[in-house]
């Protein structure tokens, strides 16, 4: 902290607090979110947040308080993220930032970055985990009642139900092709199932969705994925067989895309036994 006394909170919580000399010892420095994100962060702090950089320390931030790394240029040609209602303001103040808004922390040469402010706790739980291995971050995660890991954006753990309207017609035939993803699928077929049209198919896809019947399946494939290494003991030959992928390196061409990471290491984020 810059000033002298006990720090509060938002939420009306008290800390005592320490001036910044602590930085010169620690070995991982956390910044919080900041309320304030057109004032200018005291040029003392970031000084002290550089100077702890240099000397060896790793630098995270939660959420906005990407900003004051950014303020200390420590953001400059790194990948990094914050929460996605101040992406566009962080790239337009800091466009030296390799800004990521679709991913939820980053690490980038001792430098991390979170999303909001929940995105902080898949954080910190990255932190313990280079810490002290899976296991103990995952007995924390659970403790906590909180995924374990969750690499990639968010957008892969939000079910995406089919909008209200005309293309609700579509949904019985998502539904069965969730249960045939094992086997190949052509667009003829789910046109037929859906006694279309081609051409009006794609359209009532699309429509429907917002991608097209390609792109869905493989993110359909890829959840299913996600499921089986989670909850069996199936190879990854065999999961990239019950999800309908065809080879093992199909599937972790496509999964490692979606989400980040590989399906081995997946795996061994819910279950490092395995």
């Amino acid at each position: 902290m810059v000033s002298d006394g006990p720090v509060r909170t938002a939420e009306g919580l008290s800390f005592d607090g320490a001036d910044l000399a602590e930085l010169e010892r620690a070995d991982t420095v956390i910044v919080p979110a900041c309320a304030d994100l057109q004032g200018d962060p005291p040029p003392e702090l970031l000084g002290a947040l550089r100077k702890a950089y240099a000397r060896g320390a790793r630098i995270a931030s939660i959420c906005t308080g990407a900003f004051t790394l950014a303020a200390a240029g420590l953001l400059d040609g790194r990948r990094a993220t914050t929460h996605w209602m101040y992406a566009a303001e962080l790239t337009q103040r800091w466009p030296a930032v390799k800004l990521d808004p679709n991913v939820l922390y980053t690490e980038d040469e001792r430098i991390f970055t979170s999303a909001g402010e929940c995105a902080g706790l898949d954080l910190c739980l990255h932190l313990v985990r280079l810490d002290h291995g899976s296991r103990v971050a995952n007995t924390l995660a659970r403790r906590m009642v909180i995924p374990p890991h969750r690499e990639g954006g968010q957008a892969q753990y939000i079910d995406q139900p089919v909008p209200a309207g005309e293309s609700t017609s579509l949904a019985p035939v998502l539904d069965w092709a969730r249960t045939q993803l094992h086997r190949p699928l052509t667009i003829d077929e789910l046109a037929l199932r859906a006694a279309m049209s081609k051409r009006s198919f794609l359209r009532h896809f699309r429509a429907s969705t917002g991608t097209t019947p390609l792109q869905w399946l493989v993110h359909e494939r890829v959840a299913r994925a996600r499921d089986l290494l989670e909850t069996t003991n199936d190879t990854v030959d065999r999961v990239a067989e019950r999800c309908g992928f065809g080879s093992a390196q199909s599937l972790r061409v496509h999964f490692t895309r979606i989400n980040q990471t590989t399906p081995y290491r997946y795996r061994q984020a819910f279950d490092p036994a395995r």
